[in-house]
């Protein structure tokens, strides 16, 4: 009987397996650094305040990913790889979802490095790294 309770269990574990594998496989990966309020205007809805999740989790598209502003209102995961300084920046195992909100390039608030694929809410930056690292590697994949 203990060994029928624990099937369950088991094919859960492996159904978690194969959607990190999954996961892994259409996922681009990518620099990424952080920027500070103030956020508007953005260049995706302007002084629209209501543009931004209510828990803080976007970002600002860099050139790469900006796609003439079809990239406005895109989701995307987003994990840490790794990063320069500090090491061990990455906080292990924390996947985050992301709105881009705005553009890089034209962002009210710099970021703290130009030329990454994205640039996260400091909220967002915090979430998957320490925001001593100025830079990160990241791995993400559009939802």
């Amino acid at each position: 009987m203990h060994c029928i309770n624990m099937l369950p269990q088991y094919r859960l574990s492996w159904l978690s397996f194969f959607m990190v594998l999954f996961h892994l496989a259409g996922a681009d990966v990518g620099t990424a650094t952080f920027y500070n309020p103030p956020y508007l205007p953005s260049a995706c809805y302007g002084n629209d305040a209501s543009q931004f999740p209510s828990n803080n989790l976007f970002a600002a598209a860099g050139e790469g990913i900006w796609d003439n502003g079809a990239s406005c209102g895109r989701q995307y995961l987003v994990r840490c790889l790794s990063a320069a300084e500090p090491k061990n920046a990455c906080v292990a195992g924390r996947t985050i979802q992301v709105k881009i909100a705005d553009r890089a390039n034209s962002s009210v608030s710099r970021p703290s490095r130009a030329g990454t694929t994205m640039v996260l809410s400091v909220s967002a930056f915090g979430m998957i790294a320490n925001t001593a690292a100025m830079e990160i590697n990241i791995e993400f994949q559009q939802v």
